[in-house]
């Protein structure tokens, strides 16, 4: 029996959505490889039928990117640690495996990324491919610690990407929006596995954006929310230790992570989309719910948070030395307009990378991100935080929600035009292609 016709496909009668609700798709049909080889033949069957094909992770993506009226392939057999590197300190990983399991892992062998994002429910390859980040004054996006990664391309050849192998194919691939092939294997950095101190702290609007370079300067993982119709922020530094560990109690951490940032969170939320003009009363009382505190824990502990509280979000890149008068702009809008914002903006920070692709592509960036709770009109709000972000070079997120399109893409990112041409060369039938990527990358 050969092994495409062991591979796990099915004849798809249901409809797939994204973790927000927000985006559907009904595929011809879904496949579940369970190897490389399966993968390899799945691309190739599916592109000889003339069919599309996507690879869906976990759906947190609010774009349409992983979209597909063809075959999509889902990874969930695609999982596990294929090799760990202790001298050159890697870990090889099948591209189906979520953060979560990777990281707990990691940390069983007493190793670590050096850096992540705020949730760990994506799979490695659908965070990497879109641009996951945390914040970071030194270390970069989850992308930028790939060291090498495994790539089907659309004739179903199986590629290895590294710098010393098909650089250029690597340059674009830790970022490639699902575009230049389905990721069947990523190789990370890690280290060995090391304490974080994190400082939770409530501060004032007029504080942070005034303090902003130097918070940023003086931590090496700095973020803060700020809470709109309020001039109230809350601000986290995170910072090596060199210990002992000090986790959050057990009530404590319940109260503060699961009751206030989750469960009563939620009822407000409720609350603001029934009733939009008690938002601002409500914004009010949200902002001082949280205290300050201070912990200290491994890593993934440190940076990752529960987020069971479902939104739509939209997030800029922008020059780092942007930020504070983006930031004082948006709030200005909000004053001044009748919109009801019951969610928090999100600001972090990138050191510049070398990816083609990557919203910190060549430069410093700062991050802000406005959401909106699930089921809540978030157009207006959207578009007039976007036209802000726009002004001032922003990139968007390719996983979160935008209106931007290839020509402008294409005035934002220096490279976009070496993206494009390695696309057309790798995928010239958009075997991997949807509307969306037409939209962003043209066709």
């Amino acid at each position: 029996m050969s092994s495409a016709s062991r591979t796990r496909n099915s004849r798809s009668s249901s409809t797939w959505r994204n973790w927000a609700g927000n985006v559907a798709a009904r595929p011809v049909r879904e496949a579940r490889p369970a190897s490389v080889q399966e993968l390899a033949d799945t691309v190739r069957s599916a592109a000889g039928e003339g069919l599309r094909v996507k690879t869906v992770g976990t759906g947190h993506s609010f774009t349409s990117i992983a979209a597909t009226d063809g075959v999509l392939i889902r990874p969930d057999l695609l999982t596990g640690i294929r090799r760990i590197d202790r001298r050159e300190l890697t870990v090889t990983v099948e591209s189906g495996t979520p953060l979560k399991r990777l990281n707990a892992a990691l940390a069983r062998e007493g190793l670590s990324l050096t850096n992540m994002g705020d949730i760990m429910e994506q799979t490695v390859a659908g965070a990497t491919s879109t641009g996951t980040h945390g914040t970071g004054r030194d270390s970069a996006s989850i992308a930028a610690q790939i060291r090498e990664l495994e790539l089907v391309t659309a004739d179903g050849r199986v590629l290895t990407c590294s710098e010393k192998e098909n650089p250029e194919v690597f340059a674009a691939a830790r970022i490639g929006l699902g575009a230049l092939g389905v990721v069947s294997a990523i190789t990370f950095a890690v280290e060995p596995i090391f304490l974080l101190t994190a400082r939770e702290e409530p501060m004032t609007f007029d504080r942070v954006t005034s303090e902003f370079e130097a918070l940023h300067a003086e931590n090496e993982h700095f973020e803060f929310y700020w809470f709109p119709h309020t001039g109230n922020c809350n601000t986290k530094r995170n910072n090596r230790s060199a210990g002992p560990a000090a986790p959050p109690g057990r009530i404590s951490g319940w109260i503060e992570d699961e009751f206030l940032s989750n469960g009563l969170f939620q009822v407000v939320n409720s609350i603001g989309r029934a009733v939009p003009p008690v938002v601002p009363a409500i914004a009010k009382v949200s902002s001082r719910a949280l205290s300050a505190r201070t912990y200290t824990d491994i890593p993934y502990k440190v940076f990752t948070s529960p987020r069971r509280v479902r939104f739509v979000e939209m997030e800029y890149a922008i020059p780092r030395e942007a930020a504070v008068g983006a930031l004082r702009e948006l709030k200005a809008m909000v004053d001044r307009s009748p919109l009801r914002v019951s969610f928090p903006v999100e600001v972090r920070t990138a050191p510049a990378d070398d990816i083609t692709l990557s919203t910190a592509s060549g430069r410093d960036s700062a991050y802000i991100a406005v959401h909106m709770y699930k089921g809540t009109p978030y157009r207006s709000y959207f578009t007039a935080a976007e036209r802000i972000m726009t002004a001032h070079g922003g990139r968007p997120h390719w996983g979160k929600l935008h209106t931007r399109d290839a020509a402008y893409f294409a005035d934002v990112y220096p490279r976009f035009g070496e993206f494009t041409a390695l696309r057309d060369r790798l995928d010239p039938e958009r075997v991997f292609g949807n509307d969306y990527l037409r939209r962003v990358l043209g066709d």
